[in-house]
């Protein structure tokens, strides 16, 4: 009798490590393309026992090669910023002098852990669902956003930043792994939601509400606001905003900002640029009745946010950033307040969405009951 397919993954993912220490070991699989060949023969072995992991299936969703071929990923991931902490050894060495040095800053490893940990859980819990009848979308959504997010902060801030010099074959291995989101992401968002189905009278009673008579909606639209506006901000503060604000801001409260690995500043641009225009489009969403796309779009920037802000808090904290782009002590309460809320009022308001989503909903024929489900 096989084991459960989310078994077999998590076993062929803890191959990685031990591929890891065997390539560390040999010097014949230690220069540039060596290391790449290496990695794409190994991701292909890794495919071919996925498929006859799952040979015995009549229909399997072409999504689960997509999150089974990362979670062997996740487990490199997490092997790197072990690593890096001083928790192993002898794995990593090779790859970051010959591969991707700029696993070693602090971005990077913050961004390994997140990975190994929080990807990595999502992945087993997604195919678990997935084999056995189970709706997994959301969470779909909710990694394809934080896999992007990851993705368009991490390519250009090692393109060019102070690692664009010293790029090696190995760093184009996450072409693939920049493009599969974005195709999972079309797939999920391309398939139906499934929702409470809710009388229209019901319906209509909720979306007749003003604003102001649902306050949580209220509080939520305001710090979505306030999101915004530090968003803008932090927007102008990386593109060497000549005000008084902003030079005291960067230089007394997060100089984290001009770290010379750059992460940070494409960060924020992409807040500036992308997760700004976005809140904006939700704040209208919390006034206007039967934004249905709010939904989904609440996961995957939730996601999206979690992830980056969590390399962001940790790598101006970590022990691999110099001290002077540290936050100062003096001024770390309101800089990480300000930072975890940013994180928390997208997850917020995708708990919110998805707990009551009675006020995005189309309305519904009179008569159907909330007993039953409908696709929207």
């Amino acid at each position: 009798m096989r084991p459960p397919v989310e078994v077999s993954v998590l076993i062929v993912s803890l191959l990685a490590p031990g591929v890891l220490y065997t390539m560390n070991n040999i010097p014949a699989l230690q220069e540039p393309l060596p290391i790449l060949g290496m990695g794409m023969v190994f991701l292909g072995f890794v495919l071919l026992l996925l498929r006859l992991t799952v040979s015995n299936k009549t229909k399997v969703d072409p999504l689960f090669y997509v999150f089974a071929e990362f979670s062997f990923c996740s487990m490199v991931g997490l092997t790197n910023a072990l690593e890096q902490d001083g928790f192993i050894s002898g794995f990593m060495g090779f790859y970051l002098k010959k591969g991707e040095p700029h696993l070693s800053t602090a971005y990077a490893v913050m961004m390994s852990y997140w990975d190994g940990l929080v990807h990595f859980i999502l992945f087993l819990t997604i195919i678990h669902r997935m084999f056995r009848g189970k709706s997994y979308r959301s969470l779909g959504l909710l990694w394809a956003g934080s896999s992007i997010a990851n993705q368009i902060v991490h390519i250009p801030g090692v393109v060019i930043g102070k690692y664009g010099s010293n790029i090696r074959p190995g760093f184009w291995r996450n072409v693939p792994f920049f493009l599969a989101p974005f195709w999972a992401a079309s797939v999920l968002f391309s398939r139906s939601r499934e929702m409470p189905i809710v009388t229209a009278d019901k319906i209509s009673a909720v979306q007749k509400k003003g604003l102001l008579f649902r306050p949580v909606d209220l509080l939520l639209s305001l710090l979505l606001l306030g999101a915004m506006a530090f968003s803008v901000f932090r927007g102008f503060v990386v593109l060497d905003c000549p005000l008084d604000t902003c030079f005291n801001y960067i230089y007394q409260y997060e100089p984290y900002l001009k770290d010379p690995v750059v992460f940070p500043r494409v960060m924020m641009l992409v807040y500036l640029f992308y997760a700004m225009p976005l809140m904006a489009f939700f704040t209208y969403g919390l006034r206007t009745p039967g934004c249905s796309w709010m939904l989904d779009w609440t996961i995957f920037f939730a996601g999206a946010m979690a992830q980056t802000q969590w390399c962001h808090i940790g790598a101006s904290q970590h022990s691999r950033t110099p001290f002077t782009y540290r936050v100062p002590a003096d001024k770390w309460w309101p800089v990480i307040t300000l930072n975890v809320l940013l994180a928390a009022v997208p997850v917020l308001l995708a708990v919110r969405c998805h707990t009551n989503p009675v006020y995005f909903m189309k309305p519904v024929p009179e008569g159907q009951t909330n007993m039953g489900k409908k696709k929207n």
